[in-house]
Order: C-alpha cells, then structure tokens, then sequence
C-alpha cells in the first residue's frame, strides 16, 4: 500500500493559528475551503508516493539530511501568488532567504528524485479557489499588510493518513552530535 510524505518547515503556533485567519477569510469571502485543511507550512520537499514498507528508507535518508548549521530566522512580509488560471495559489509570502534555500539544498541532496522547483510559500488559499474568486481574493491581499519572523530550528517528516501527521523531526543546530 502506497503512502504520501513530505518535508516541511513548521512555524511557532502563534503563526500557525494567524495563517488560519487568512484562511477562514477565504473559505468564507471567497468559496476556498480547502486551504483550511492544511497547518501552516514551508514545504521542502513536496507531497510523494511510497510504499509504506520503504517507510524505514524514507526515515534513513530524511536522517541523513545534514542539519548540522544554526538555525536561522524566516521574515515572512505580505502575500504572493501563483496566477495560474487553472489552479491560482495565494500565499504568505517568505523574504528572500539563503539559508533556507541551503537548507532546502541539504534536503534535495538525501531526497532528489523528483524535480520540482522551490519557490517558498506558505499557502493560504489554493485547489478549490476558482479564478473569478481568485481575482476577488488578490485584489484584497496583494496590497494586505501583515509581517512577522520566526526562527527554523527544526524540519519535518510528514505521512498523510487522512490527515498530514507528523513522523520524525530533525533539529537544526550547530554543535549535533555525530
């Protein structure tokens, strides 16, 4: 049987729960009730398939990641989107960030069989927005104030068992033992 995982940055609860805000604002102003489903994220590596007797693989090569670094700080500052007609993304939109795109190079080096390209976003409305109610929603949150910072300290091995649950955690810090 086949199972879905991914990788992720998780920020503080406090975030999480301001995120869900903006997410219940668009399933309610906008027919968007799918974001909902979903905490706040970053993904590193993005949804995959395997089956669920490789799981232990999956746990050794999410153990190799190399994390051995300081943990660093993520400045998330206004809204972004995707405006593709077919499936529009909106987003809480991440400052330019080298040590998160390191961090995301340290992942792809253990998890690099799917190519995909990294763009991080933590996504507050998507799948079942609609153009029209896209247009509506962008209008009110491309020009939406709202900044705020956390530290990454930690990543996440996520399974999807009707919902995403986490499965390990991987500490970032600088003086690992090996």
């Amino acid at each position: 049987m086949k199972k879905l995982y991914f990788i992720a940055i998780y920020p503080p609860e406090e975030i999480i729960e301001k995120v869900q805000v903006f997410k219940r604002d668009l399933a309610v102003s906008y027919g968007n009730s799918k974001a909902l489903k979903n905490e706040a994220h970053i993904t590193l590596f993005p949804p995959f398939f395997r089956e669920a007797e490789l799981e232990s693989d999956i746990f050794t090569a999410f153990e190799r990641i190399n994390t051995h670094r300081c943990p660093f700080e993520v400045e998330l500052n206004g809204f972004g989107s995707f405006p593709n007609p077919k499936n529009p993304v909106i987003f809480v939109h991440p400052e330019e960030n080298s040590d998160l795109t390191d961090l995301h190079r340290r992942v792809k080096q253990q998890f690099n069989f799917k190519q995909y390209s990294f763009t991080p976003h933590m996504t507050i409305g998507y799948r079942d927005l609609t153009w029209e109610n896209y247009l509506k929603a962008w209008e009110k949150y491309r020009n939406l104030k709202y900044k705020t910072k956390f530290i990454v300290d930690k990543i996440l091995l996520l399974r999807h068992d009707g919902k995403w649950v986490p499965i390990a955690e991987k500490i970032i810090e600088e003086n690992q033992k090996r």
